[in-house]
């Protein structure tokens, strides 16, 4: 494994321990990101099932997203998986970033997804 991964490993580790900590009873926000598209979905870890997903391949946001990987597509995922969080009865969440860096696409999801409606 390269210093790179592990270090990215570690760190997911390190937040999803400190997340499930923190959580009580609240749903998780959980990111990723690739080099093409992002993907965010609203995870009962209690349940075990995911409650809502968006992602920037969705048929909704495809054909009006000229890239699934900026920040625009992020802002809209954000935005699409908020809405279906609520409409699923899940308003309460924590936000598991992973092992990304709070910066740039993934902090324009959780900023679009806090306008839309959810609390975190």
């Amino acid at each position: 494994m390269s210093a790179l991964n592990e270090s990215f490993v570690r760190r997911s580790r390190r937040v999803r321990h400190t997340l499930k900590r923190a959580a009580k009873d609240r749903a998780r926000l959980s990111v990723f990101r690739s080099s093409k598209h992002i993907y965010a979905q609203v995870i009962d870890d209690r349940g075990g099932k995911t409650v809502a997903a968006a992602s920037s391949l969705d048929k909704d946001l495809k054909g009006s997203l000229p890239k699934g990987s900026d920040l625009a597509a992020a802002q809209a995922v954000g935005k699409l998986v908020a809405e279906r969080a609520l409409k699923a009865g899940v308003k309460d969440v924590v936000f598991d970033r992973g092992g990304y860096i709070y910066h740039g696409r993934v902090k324009a999801l959780a900023d679009a997804a806090r306008e839309a409606g959810l609390n975190f």
